[in-house]
């Protein structure tokens, strides 16, 4: 399968609400993870688009849900990061809301990719997030980014120890190192999407 399909990513819409949303027909896979974590910078290593998801200098301002269109039937799904600590609360209430509800109705979401900073995994919300999928059967695969801040001695170790927390989910629940800056495991990150889109 060529990767030219995630090179022809385009912005699709920004949806304040569910309703604003394309028809739930064909498949979309969903970013999401702490606001910190390098989603937007994944999405644009995947797509190999500089500014297709745009990445905040301040985190937490991804407050829609942003669609990217691959082709007439495959989306990325850019969801608004969580735990964020500076927003409002009724601000951080409102994103979870619409986050879950999206995870709950969308039918054609095919998987979630979970984003986590490798020096800083498996946070409150990522956990939850893993618990709640499990009872869904959702798919997570788990991007753990900013590899290229640690020597690779400390992001295997990093690896193997939250594969270890993880083994409760089975292979519902995969994981690998990742990193936007030095574009290390596109092509696990890649494959992981053909086949949730059938690509």
């Amino acid at each position: 399968m060529t990767k030219n399909i995630y090179n022809q990513a385009a912005f699709l819409i920004s949806a304040a609400e569910l309703k604003q949303l394309p028809a739930d027909k064909g498949n979309e896979v969903a970013f999401i993870g702490c606001s910190n974590a390098g989603k937007s910078s994944a999405i644009n290593a995947i797509t190999n688009i500089k500014n297709l998801a745009r990445a905040s200098k301040t985190p937490g301002r991804t407050q829609m849900i942003n669609l990217f269109a691959l082709d007439d039937t495959n989306r990325l799904v850019d969801l608004p990061g969580y735990g964020y600590t500076k927003a409002p609360a009724a601000v951080s209430k409102r994103w979870m809301e619409k986050v879950n509800d999206y995870l709950k109705i969308r039918e054609c979401l095919r998987g979630l990719i979970l984003v986590m900073d490798v020096r800083h995994p498996l946070k409150e919300q990522d956990r939850r997030l893993l618990e709640w999928s499990a009872q869904c059967q959702l798919p997570i695969h788990i991007l753990l980014t900013k590899s290229d801040k640690l020597k690779r001695g400390p992001g295997i170790n990093t690896l193997r120890k939250v594969q270890a927390e993880l083994n409760q989910y089975g292979d519902r629940v995969t994981i690998q190192l990742f990193s936007a800056h030095e574009h290390t495991g596109l092509d696990v990150a890649h494959q992981k999407l053909d086949n949730w889109l059938n690509l």
